[in-house]
């Protein structure tokens, strides 16, 4: 083996002079997947393992057409794939190793786009299906029963509970949303509305690849958060075919996921999903991404460039920043490095690939809340009941601690970065456990998927040693206002700014 790692440099897609020499692995060499890979595709005639993902014919060095035709023996493909971590061959490449990932995310709602198919059709009169979820950008159902694939049973036994209670948001099969019938639209002009959705409204779900503008390059299915682009679609690896002035490519064949993937970019390491790959789709709608960021969409094209010029559009429009999120900012509490969290450091892994079943809202979806870190002024995330501050209003009994896990969630364990219990890994509201926040004592430990350790405040901490910024307002908050724990989210009164 080379310095470059590959088993077999010289051979197939990686020979001397040809098509792919220097590519960059998609794992580190030395890494269990890339172990997994190199063994599968030595028994499919490619030591290297490219086939595994891309099919191919491994045996061709020198016509690219032939090399890029059919699928070896022992393969799932059937033919040559150049997105392998599409939604619509994913089960077939990534599935090989992670079934149940891409079970789950084809029935996830980035993928189905459900509630803002819902609520688009809401306002348009006969097209209402009312709060009942219907439609998804393409027909699916939930074969495998309604218990998620991931999870404590805790967290599903919650699960099929909420959907009993509401059966709206927690469809078990949708349809496509249909074609506007042109030859009645004067008769039936809402039906206008499905045009809409079919086209404009629904292109950030993970079966297509983003759009061809700045900031907007991403890939498809896994690959959607998974394989890193650039805010200009440009290629910078080592991969010789690939044209370096042509948008639309990855930045590295590289997988970005948790601290234990470092990604190499001309020298420059990173490991973690950057929040730049999230906000590739989270820029329209509520436009969460890049008000996490601090940008608001701005008319003028300013603050100019160094030599006079506007700023370059990002996501198509130009940007003003204002103020971002504290999660976001680079100085964090007193003793905290210097770095922002990551948007994976807090949104779990069920939140992201799904559950397994077919949600129709966010509500739904996210299983975290902000009390899961931070608690309240009167109890530590540990001692809140499972179900505090969740979204459906459920009564819940304030004596029935929650406690910590001992165990992180075997997923976790077996594919994301370990970290030390210390004294329990703390739980969301809905009864799984974080692998990256753990108590020490009284304290809440956040390891970021960014290479960084941050101690969270607790606010049971700051009401007993009074270390409030301004005491005086903190009290008078806690006890005139403490039935607004109970009834409002905390980026209710605690988000700086939102667009309008």
């Amino acid at each position: 083996m080379d310095p470059a790692g590959y088993p077999a440099p010289n051979k197939g897609c990686l020979a001397p002079g040809k098509c792919h020499s220097g590519v960059e692995p998609i794992r580190a060499h030395d890494s269990e997947m890339a172990r997994q890979i190199y063994d599968m595709g030595a028994k499919q005639g490619d030591p290297n393992g490219c086939v595994v993902c891309h099919g191919g014919n491994p045996k061709e060095e020198k016509e690219a057409k032939i090399a890029h035709t059919g699928a070896p023996g022992g393969s799932l493909l059937s033919e040559f794939v150049v997105h392998a971590g599409s939604v619509w061959v994913n089960e077939k490449t990534c599935g090989q190793c992670h079934r149940e990932w891409t079970y789950a995310q084809f029935r996830s709602i980035m993928q189905t786009e459900a509630g803002k198919i819902q609520g688009a059709l809401w306002g348009w009169g006969p097209a209402s299906t009312g709060y009942a979820k219907k439609y998804g950008n393409y027909d699916v159902d939930d074969p495998d029963s309604t218990v998620p694939v991931f999870g404590t049973s805790i967290y599903k036994d919650y699960t099929q509970a909420l959907m009993k209670q509401f059966p709206d948001n927690f469809p078990s099969s949708l349809v496509q949303v249909p074609a506007t019938n042109l030859d009645n639209l004067k008769e039936n002009p809402w039906e206008a509305i499905y045009t809409h959705v079919r086209t404009n409204s629904q292109r950030r779900h993970m079966g297509v690849k983003g759009r061809e503008k700045r900031g907007d390059y991403r890939g498809m299915g896994c690959a959607v958060c998974h394989i890193p682009f650039n805010n200009a679609g440009l290629y910078e690896g080592g991969d010789p075919s690939v044209k370096r002035d042509e948008a639309g490519h990855a930045m590295v064949h590289s997988i970005q996921s948790s601290r234990k993937a470092k990604i190499v970019v001309n020298d420059t390491v990173y490991s973690g999903i950057p929040h730049e790959t999230c906000v590739s789709c989270h820029n329209r709608g509520k436009r969460i991404g890049v008000s996490f960021q601090g940008l608001m969409e701005f008319p003028y094209g300013s603050p100019f460039d160094a030599k006079g010029g506007k700023q370059p559009k990002l996501h198509t429009k130009f940007y003003q920043f204002i103020q971002d999120d504290v999660h976001h900012r680079l100085k964090s509490r007193e003793g905290n490095p210097e770095g922002g969290l990551l948007c994976q450091d807090c949104h779990t892994t069920t939140s992201m690939h799904g559950n397994g079943n077919i949600t129709g809202t966010l509500l739904a979806n996210v299983e975290i809340e902000c009390s899961d870190f931070h608690g309240t002024a009167a109890y530590y995330p540990w001692e809140l009941p499972l179900g505090w501050g969740d979204e459906f209003g459920q009564q819940v009994d304030m004596s029935n601690a929650r406690g910590v896990a001992q165990e992180p969630l075997s997923t976790h364990k077996q594919f994301s970065t370990s970290y030390e219990a210390k004294d329990g890994y703390l739980l969301t509201a809905r009864g799984n456990p974080f692998n990256n926040v753990v108590r020490e004592g009284d304290k809440v430990l956040v390891h970021s998927d960014s290479g960084l350790d941050f101690e969270v405040p607790a606010l049971k901490s700051l009401a007993l040693t009074r270390n409030w910024k301004n005491p005086a307002r903190a009290i008078s908050a806690k006890i005139q206002a403490s039935k607004h724990v109970e009834t409002l989210e905390c980026y209710g009164c605690h988000s700086a700014w939102a667009p309008q």
